[in-house]
């Protein structure tokens, strides 16, 4: 490679992913922060389409191994040159240490994967950031030890709440390789991880919005409470998002109520999801979008007239942090439903931007209820959420952030 290189390395999951739309807006704005990176991405993406944003990106794309018997002479070479670097026998013992906590052939491939990055990255390369504090920091935390350089993470939600605890904490410890300075989304995530860092800072860095990329938002004025009542959901079909319950509460809406339901994203409960629905006999009031695109999921928001998510926390920990679609919803004057877990009430204050309930059946359908027969209740409830996403949880504030925090790690 050329030493013509970002001097930044930013380790992803996979590159593109629709699902992580609050990663792309990310990386374009620090890319237009003067921030010069390239991607290295630890999986091949598997949707079909991308977000207009992905292709404003302009920073080059890496894909390491996905795994490691595909690409064996890759992998040699890289472990080849590991064995060679001044670093490798004591990010060797870091690795062997991991293993024997988490014997695992994924634990393997992050190090295969570590010895290719050190390997492949430019020489000039003086600082690594990885989304996701899970897989993606553990190749960058192996990575940084061969090649005696810094490295950061952003953090979310499933990479918090299901990684172990003793993995994180030595993330969080400069004496055990772990990064410089993290970042996280939500207060709540920022002091769960700050209670365990030894050393490492964890900042709050609200992604917030680039309220340039949306158009502003229809005009809501109230319907007729016999009118038809149309929800919408985004959101991956899997444990934590509660969308079983939400099918549940949709079979117990009274007949009076002429309500259809439009699901957006994709998800491994997919056929459980449509079956459950049928089972209820209601699938023909719900239309489900599959995997969508920014502009076709606002132009959903704007045709509809309550947005519900009932996330939850799963059986393995993984929760919800502030899912940006609830600002996206906003941002379109959409009402909101969804459930007081994890960070959401850090935007939504119920009764005053929107509905925060249990996610049992019986009381998400007696809001849904009250929010059909009561048509002036949800955009009043709107407004607010709008007021406050433009006045607290707008993009650049946390761009700003951490585009300092960035530079920091790299030599002027």
């Amino acid at each position: 490679m050329s030493n013509a290189q970002p001097r930044l390395a930013v380790a992803v999951k996979g590159w593109p992913r629709l699902s992580e739309t609050f990663i792309a807006q990310e990386l374009v704005a620090l890319e237009r922060a003067g921030i010069d990176f390239a991607i290295w991405s630890l999986r091949h993406p598997t949707d079909t389409k991308t977000h207009p944003l992905h292709d404003q990106l302009r920073a080059p794309v890496y894909y390491l191994p996905e795994y490691l018997h595909q690409e064996p002479l890759r992998v040699l070479r890289g472990l080849g040159a590991a064995i060679l670097r001044r670093g490798f026998w004591c990010t060797c013992a870091q690795f062997l240490r991991d293993l024997r906590r988490d014997v695992t052939r994924n634990r393997v491939r992050r190090f295969g994967q570590a010895c290719v990055m050190a390997r492949e990255l430019p020489r000039d390369t003086q600082a690594i950031y990885a989304h996701f504090l899970h897989t993606p920091s553990s190749v960058a935390r192996y990575t940084a030890g061969l090649r005696g350089l810094p490295w950061a993470f952003s953090a979310h939600a499933k990479d918090i709440w299901t990684s172990p605890e003793w993995e994180l904490r030595e993330k969080l410890a400069a004496d055990t390789n772990g990064a410089g300075f993290g970042a996280t989304c939500t207060a709540f995530g920022a002091e769960h991880l700050n209670a365990l860092a030894a050393t490492t800072p964890v900042d709050l860095v609200y992604h917030g919005l680039d309220l340039s990329r949306f158009p502003d938002p229809p005009a809501r004025t109230p319907r007729s409470p016999d009118a038809p009542f149309s929800m919408l959901s985004v959101g991956r079909l899997v444990e934590k998002k509660g969308f079983d319950r939400l099918i549940d509460a949709l079979a117990l809406l009274q007949r009076n109520i002429d309500w259809h339901w439009i699901h957006i994203g994709g998800g491994t409960l997919d056929a459980d999801m449509r079956a459950r629905a049928e089972a209820h006999g209601i699938s023909a009031r719900i239309t489900w979008c599959g995997a969508c695109d920014q502009p076709e999921v606002i132009a959903a928001m704007r045709a509809a007239d309550l947005f519900v998510l009932p996330s939850r926390i799963a059986k393995d920990g993984d929760r919800d942090g502030l899912p940006n679609v609830l600002m996206e919803a906003a941002s379109q004057k959409l009402p909101i439903l969804s459930t007081p877990v994890s960070a959401i009430p850090e935007f939504i204050d119920t009764g005053v931007h929107g509905i925060l309930c249990a996610d049992d059946p019986v009381t998400l359908a007696n809001e849904m209820t009250r929010l059909a027969e009561t048509p002036d209740l949800g955009p009043k409830l709107a407004e607010a959420a709008h007021a406050r996403l433009h006045s607290e949880f707008t993009m650049q504030p946390g761009i700003d952030h951490l585009a300092e925090r960035l530079r920091g790690m790299m030599q002027p």
